[in-house]
């Protein structure tokens, strides 16, 4: 039987996700690097194996083809200490999640997309998105003042998937040092992960 397969860019919050738990966890797997920018995820292998055109995705060793990043995660994290076995501590790390997908990510990412790849001048750019990002940064600095982490005191899918662009976030132009709870809780989520500080 093959080992799971990543397919995903490395420059990608929602594809190091996937990595990150995946190593987490010791599960075997083969990383395929697809050059988004050109046109790697639009080619008729991609398309054959994912229509919705995007990373990350994953083949499963019997052949199965999962995308969506946190979709993911959670299904290859499913009866590890990731996943919180009360209801309302796993009810809260799902919270997060959509949150990650819903309000953090279309903010802090795509602010971080246009100005680190895209070199775009930041007066030219929508100033939503920055009240938006700092509004999701503050929300978790408030969070973080409860708890330890998203779902409770332990490490869950919460953090893996609200850490992969808060830690890239300076790169959109977000100045992490109005927020220290956010700046230890990095670092917390890094140890556990044991994957280290960001490094561009």
């Amino acid at each position: 039987m093959q080992p799971l397969t990543i397919f995903g860019d490395s420059g990608s919050g929602n594809c190091l996700k996937v990595r990150w738990v995946a190593a987490h966890l010791g599960l075997p797997f083969t990383w395929r690097e697809v050059d988004v920018p050109a046109g790697g995820t639009r080619t008729p292998e991609m398309l054959a194996l994912n229509p919705p055109g995007r990373v990350p995705f994953v083949v499963l060793p019997g052949g199965e083809v999962l995308s969506e990043s946190n979709a993911i995660i959670a299904y290859l994290a499913e009866g590890s200490a990731l996943i919180p076995h009360a209801a309302l501590a796993r009810a809260r790390m799902l919270q997060w999640m959509f949150w990650e997908q819903y309000s953090h990510e279309p903010a802090i990412a795509v602010r971080r997309y246009q100005l680190h790849y895209l070199r775009r001048d930041p007066a030219d750019l929508d100033p939503r998105l920055e009240e938006r990002g700092n509004a999701a940064l503050a929300l978790m600095e408030a969070s973080l003042s409860k708890t330890s982490f998203f779902a409770g005191d332990t490490l869950s899918l919460a953090d893996v998937a609200l850490v992969a662009y808060t830690r890239m976030a300076h790169e959109g132009g977000f100045d992490l040092t109005s927020f220290p709870g956010v700046r230890d809780w990095i670092s917390r989520v890094e140890d556990g992960l044991g994957i280290g500080p960001y490094q561009p």
